[in-house]
């Protein structure tokens, strides 16, 4: 059984014809027909009625699925060996720094490679240690330090330490003292959004949920949808609402009884033997520069490797 048997199986299928099936496959029809009765050797069935329409026997519809998938996966085996031809590389990040930290040295490095095919995977924090663990991508962007017990090995390349700012509308900022207590702050706004920016929520996050009357735990985007209504208040990671800020949608603040938070975030790798690839080296760089824009860098290890 080879490919070729398969897809003149295949294609006398679509066809329902061995004369328009090898006109399409290039070949001479009496080629068409050595290969089907090749094929039905192996198999051991007769897969075709033959006659003015060819039909499939029941044999033949049982196996036109299998036909196909094989077909289908040695389609995607050749297009992998074409990419790894190409040039490909593969990363991770979590969702939250997708946008500003992969969006524009994305285009940058696609600049540089225009054919290298280029992967970027989002999720939580364990996702991304999983995709490391099997190895599935490179490179990791995630919390650091990191407690998952599934990878323990793991190299930090770099890592950003980025201000997590306890953010409200600017209608229940209007109304606030100049230095506000959480108490006041939350007289206005009695509902807390919790969003899981962190492996383990530290204490001051922790005790925002437990004063407020109430708390909501949801995904980024609605999350600053309720903040900027004057629906919620709540620690948001400094990318992620930056533009909010500028345009004025979203206000900062910093009550007098509630210490300022950060988070940092490494960019990991499995070994430092994946950066002998130029290609992800280079992206690597790119990302470490927007991470010097976004935040500080709190530990570098780039220039030494």
């Amino acid at each position: 059984m080879d490919l070729d048997q398969l897809r003149t199986f295949d294609r006398i299928v679509r066809e329902q014809s061995f004369t328009r099936a090898a006109a399409h496959l290039n070949i001479t029809q009496a080629t068409a027909s050595m290969r089907m009765r090749a094929l039905e050797g192996l198999l051991g069935v007769t897969l075709f009625r033959r006659g003015r329409t060819v039909t499939l026997t029941d044999q033949g519809m049982t196996f036109l699925p299998f036909a196909r998938r094989i077909i289908g996966t040695a389609q995607e085996g050749r297009e992998a060996l074409r990419r790894v031809e190409r040039g490909r590389i593969a990363v991770a990040s979590l969702r939250s720094l997708v946008t500003p930290l992969v969006t524009e040295p994305l285009l940058r490095f696609q600049a540089k490679y225009p054919g290298v095919d280029v992967v970027v995977n989002e999720g939580r924090q364990s996702q991304i240690v999983a995709m490391l663990h099997e190895r599935e991508v490179e490179m990791g962007i995630l919390c650091w330090p990191n407690i998952d017990p599934l990878v323990v090995d793991l190299v930090p390349l770099l890592v950003m330490r980025e201000r997590v700012p306890l953010v409200v509308s600017p209608e229940i900022a209007a109304q606030l003292s100049a230095e506000p207590s959480i108490e006041e702050v939350l007289a206005l706004v009695p509902r807390v959004i919790s969003l899981r920016w962190w492996q383990a929520e530290p204490e001051t996050a922790a005790a925002l949920v437990r004063l407020a009357q109430t708390s909501v735990e949801l995904p980024t985007g609605p999350a600053r949808r309720l903040a900027t209504k004057g629906q919620g208040l709540g620690f948001f990671v400094h990318s992620a609402i930056a533009e909010d800020v500028a345009a004025g949608r979203l206000v900062e603040i910093a009550p007098v009884n509630f210490a300022p938070l950060h988070r940092d975030t490494a960019m990991v790798v499995r070994s430092t033997s994946a950066l002998e690839r130029p290609m992800l080296a280079d992206f690597v760089a790119e990302i470490a520069a927007e991470c010097a824009e976004v935040g500080m860098i709190v530990e570098n290890r780039l220039g030494s490797l």
